[in-house]
């Protein structure tokens, strides 16, 4: 009996394990530009462009975590297996600048949706950034794209 029940667990580890901190990052990306129910070309367009930017990528390089981030982010249940590893994996001016980038995918199309702002209020507790912080980077991408 005992033995079924440690089975049970071992598929359950394997089937989570830890995605990498980039794939991580682009995961949370894509779910960013997917939450209001649309995945239109330029939010897939921006979110290649900060991925390069992030990670110093080549434009073929970003595309291609990109496309690893769709997959993951599609195949996950929830966000919880990427968030606890930016937790853990980025320093923290890191994890304000991914909360920067998550705004500016949400704000690619200029209109913020109910999802996209209910996603971006439950984030930065979850990669341990405070709501000071958080706020702060809205309002510099808010900024920036009303410059």
């Amino acid at each position: 009996m005992i033995d079924v029940f440690k089975s049970l667990f071992r598929s359950d580890a394997a089937a989570r394990a830890e995605v990498s901190p980039q794939i991580a990052v682009a995961a949370l990306l894509v779910d960013a530009a997917r939450a209001d129910g649309v995945y239109a070309p330029d939010e897939s367009d921006a979110v290649a462009a900060l991925l390069a930017a992030i990670f110093s990528l080549t434009p073929a390089e970003a595309r291609a975590l990109r496309a690893q981030g769709e997959v993951a982010q599609g195949d996950a249940p929830d966000i919880v297996r990427f968030t606890r590893v930016i937790k853990f994996a980025l320093e923290e001016d890191q994890r304000i600048q991914l909360i920067e980038a998550l705004w500016s995918v949400v704000l690619v199309d200029h209109q913020r949706d109910p999802n996209e702002d209910a996603l971006l209020r439950r984030l930065p507790p979850l990669i341990a950034v405070s709501d000071h912080d958080s706020a702060a980077a809205r309002q510099r991408v808010l900024a920036r794209h009303s410059a």
